[in-house]
Order: C-alpha cells, then sequence, then structure tokens
C-alpha cells in the first residue's frame, strides 16, 4: 500500500478517535462515576523500601484545613500544591514520598522512603517528616503502622531476628500473592506508637509490590475503623440489661393496675423508657452499619492476599478472623438486643394505650349513662313544671276574668259571674296549654339552629 494513503488513513483515524461521536445527552454524573470506580491508585513500588501509614479520624469539614496543610509542606519543598477539590493527592519531596487520600470520615498520610536500609524500623519514613507539620494535622490517629519491604537478594530472616524486631514475641506470618512475598507482623503498638509489618520479596512482579502493600495498609485500617463500635458496645450494655429488666417489672405491673391513673403513669415510663432506647440506637445504628461493611472489606482483603501457611506460625487470616469475629459477634448481638427491646416497648405500649383507652371509653360511656338519667330527670322535672305552670297561670287569668265579669253585673248587665266564670276554666286551661307548649317548641327549635 502507498505509504501516502496509509498515513492518511492513520491521521483520519486519529482525528475521528478526537471527536465526540454521539449527540446523546450526558448523565451530569457520568464522569464522577469512573473517577470513583478508578479512585484507587496503586503506587509503583520497587524493595528495598520503608514506609509510614497514618489513619486520623476527622470531620468532613476538615477536609479544606487537610488540604491547606498538604499546600504548606508542598510550598516548602518547592512543588505544586493540591486543587480544591482533590481528595487524593501524591507528592515526591525528595527524602521522601507522601500519599494523602480523603475518605468519608477518615484521612490516610502515607510516607514512602526508597533507600538501603540494615535493621528495619530503626530510621522510619515518618522521622522525615517535619514534626511541626505532623503536630498540626486536623483529626485524631487511628492506625499508625510502619511497613518494611526487603529485597529478595537478603537472606529470609529467622525467627530469633525477628523476635527481635517484634518485640511481644507473638509474630504472625504467612506467605502471601501465591508464595511470591513472606509476611510478618505482631498487630501489637510498639513504644514508638506504630504497628509494624515486614514484608520479605520472594518473585514480587513490580505491579504486585503496590497491590500487597496497598491491601495490608486496607486490613489495618479496616480492621480497625470495624472495632470502632466496640467502647460503645461495652458501655450500653449494662444500660440494656436495665432497660430490659424495668420493661419486664412494667409488664408485670401492667396485669395488677385497677384505675386508669396508674395506667397512665405506667404509659408515661413505657414512654420515657422506649425514648431511651431510641436514643441508643440512634446513637450506634450507623456505627454498626459501618463497622459491618468495614468487617466485610477486611475479609475481602485477606481473602485477595492468597495466603498459605508458614509452619509454626499463625496465619493473618486466623488472627483477625479469631479476634474480629467475636467482636463483631458482640456488635451484632447488641444491635439485634437493641432492635428486640424497640420492638417489645412498642409492643407493650400499644397495648397499655389500647388498655387506657377502652378504659377511658368506659368512663365516658358510664359519663353518658349518667348523663341521660339525669336528663331524663330534668325533663320529668321540666314536664311537671310545665303542667303547675299552666294552673298557676290558668288560676290568675280565671281571676281576671272574674274581675271583668263582676265589673259588667256592677254596670247593671244582668249577668251570672260564677257560671260564666265555670264555663270559661276549660277554655283558659286548652289557650295556657297550648301556648306554653308552643313557646317550648320554639326555644327548642332555636336551640337547635344555634
Amino acid at each position: 500500500m502507498d505509504p501516502i494513503a496509509v498515513s492518511s488513513c492513520n491521521a483520519e483515524s486519529f482525528s475521528l478517535s478526537q471527536r465526540r461521536l454521539l449527540s446523546i445527552p450526558e448523565y451530569s454524573e457520568r464522569q464522577e462515576l469512573y473517577d470513583e470506580l478508578n479512585s484507587v491508585v496503586y503506587e509503583l513500588l520497587a524493595p528495598p523500601l520503608e514506609l509510614s501509614h497514618l489513619v486520623l479520624l476527622s470531620e468532613r469539614g476538615w477536609v479544606d484545613q487537610e488540604r491547606q496543610l498538604i499546600g504548606e509542606l508542598c510550598a516548602r519543598y518547592g512543588i505544586a500544591s493540591p486543587n480544591m477539590h482533590e481528595n487524593d493527592f501524591s507528592a515526591d519531596c525528595g527524602e521522601f514520598r507522601l500519599r494523602w487520600e480523603r475518605h468519608t470520615e477518615y484521612s490516610t498520610y502515607t510516607i514512602y522512603r526508597v533507600q538501603p536500609f540494615e535493621i528495619p524500623f530503626a530510621h522510619p519514613p515518618i522521622a522525615y517528616v517535619p514534626q511541626e507539620w505532623l503536630s498540626r494535622l486536623p483529626g485524631e490517629l487511628l492506625v499508625a503502622t510502619h511497613i518494611t519491604l526487603e529485597d529478595r537478594s537478603r537472606p529470609m530472616r529467622s525467627l530469633h531476628e525477628l523476635s527481635a524486631l517484634f518485640s511481644s514475641g507473638a509474630v504472625i506470618g504467612s506467605k502471601v500473592a501465591g508464595g511470591a512475598a513472606t509476611v510478618w507482623s505482631d498487630h501489637q503498638i510498639h513504644r514508638d506508637n506504630f504497628g509494624r509489618i515486614l514484608i520479605h520479596d520472594d518473585n514480587l512482579r513490580s505491579r504486585q509490590v503496590g497491590r500487597l502493600v496497598q491491601r495490608l495498609l486496607e486490613i489495618e485500617t479496616y480492621r480497625m475503623l470495624a472495632m470502632l463500635p466496640v467502647p460503645i458496645t461495652r458501655k450500653i450494655i449494662p444500660q440494656l440489661a436495665r432497660a430490659d429488666q424495668r420493661l419486664a417489672e412494667l409488664t408485670t405491673n401492667h396485669v395488677a393496675m385497677t384505675s386508669i391513673e396508674d395506667e397512665q403513669r405506667l404509659l408515661d415510663e413505657l414512654t420515657r423508657l422506649a425514648a431511651e432506647t431510641e436514643r441508643l440506637s440512634a446513637q450506634t445504628s450507623h456505627r454498626f452499619n459501618a463497622s459491618r461493611a468495614y468487617y466485610d472489606i477486611v475479609k475481602l482483603r485477606i481473602a485477595e492476599l492468597r495466603e498459605e501457611r508458614i509452619e509454626g506460625l499463625q496465619m493473618l487470616q486466623e488472627f483477625m478472623i479469631q479476634r474480629l469475629s467475636s467482636a463483631m459477634g458482640t456488635c451484632e448481638l447488641v444491635h439485634t438486643k437493641l432492635e428486640t427491646l424497640s420492638m417489645r416497648l412498642g409492643r407493650a405500649s400499644a397495648l397499655l394505650r389500647t388498655r387506657v383507652d377502652l378504659s377511658m371509653e368506659a368512663q365516658i360511656r358510664d359519663l353518658l349513662e349518667s348523663m341521660d338519667s339525669r336528663a331524663r330527670v330534668q325533663l320529668r322535672m321540666q314536664e311537671t313544671v310545665e303542667g303547675l305552670s299552666v294552673v298557676v297561670l290558668s288560676y290568675y287569668l280565671l281571676g281576671i276574668v272574674g274581675y271583668g265579669l263582676k265589673a259588667l253585673k256592677a254596670a247593671d248587665y244582668d249577668i251570672d259571674v260564677e257560671l260564666l266564670t265555670g264555663i270559661a276554666i276549660p277554655f283558659i286551661l286548652l289557650g295556657v296549654f297550648f301556648v306554653v307548649r308552643g313557646m317550648r317548641r320554639l326555644i327548642d327549635k332555636l336551640h337547635k339552629d344555634g
């Protein structure tokens, strides 16, 4: 093929690859999702190597202060600072290399130093970082670990040498990465306030080194994060026991109560107990859920190590799972007990509210019956008074009629006063009766309309 034609074709293909080929509207956070999937970047490392790793628990609002401190360090060594939106930054400061990562509830600072050494952990990389700068880092220290990676040319260390490096004497270790490396640790805090992990390169490829170191750092970080609820759990276990006992007492008292005042008093106590339980649940539920997620990550990272046993040593997986599983079991037990206690309190409160409602309905029913009885008595009294009022009014009207008739007779009209008065009696009684009844109906109607 003509070289000019080939060159033209390649140029056209390159030009085509640089253009956007779709006019479909793009999801607004597509790039952010891709960045999140590729956020874990393994450092390209090679033995001999030492690093110091710090994990600081800190509020999310402190991230600007962290970036500012990173910027100050970069300015001191004459390198570019991170921008105001980066949560992951790596910089070569000459004597050491710094990597900073911001996570949801913590930040990590990893200091690398690629230099030959004779005694592991004797001169850790963090000693080369300005101590005044370290003292200003925001947050609370959760994890501090030194990792030393020895070159494969160095002979494997004996158990006696390992015991001297790990002063606790309880050395654990295993072959990892399919036998390509050997890892030892004791998972203890030493006098310099750091833990220690020693790695011997048996046959690690260049990409494996960074992945192995990253997995070990994540195991150290997430195992401590998974343990965060344990102190809280120990504090609330006695509170849960007291709440459980109190609920049993209140439930027993529920059966023996006879008055609505006692029932309402008991309902108030149950409500206070339920509020206290919900407060404990709100304080711990997020921490328990996060701990469960961290524990799952620890198990996943340990599985990715692909451990092989070293005769006479406990494996990392055995050490981690043995200690973490009991702590996680306690947290799960307390979490379940909190939920169960909350459900029992809800049922007890519902039953008591039903009983109080029934008692109040019975009282209202008795009150209505009493009011109905009083209304009937009042009606009878009203009817009696109404009859008496008809008689009284009729009596006075008859008196007036009688006086009128007497006046006519005195005026020489020939009338029989007694006879006419007697004839007027039934007419007056009926008239007064209908007038009084009409007035009562009018008043009842006005009352109903009002």
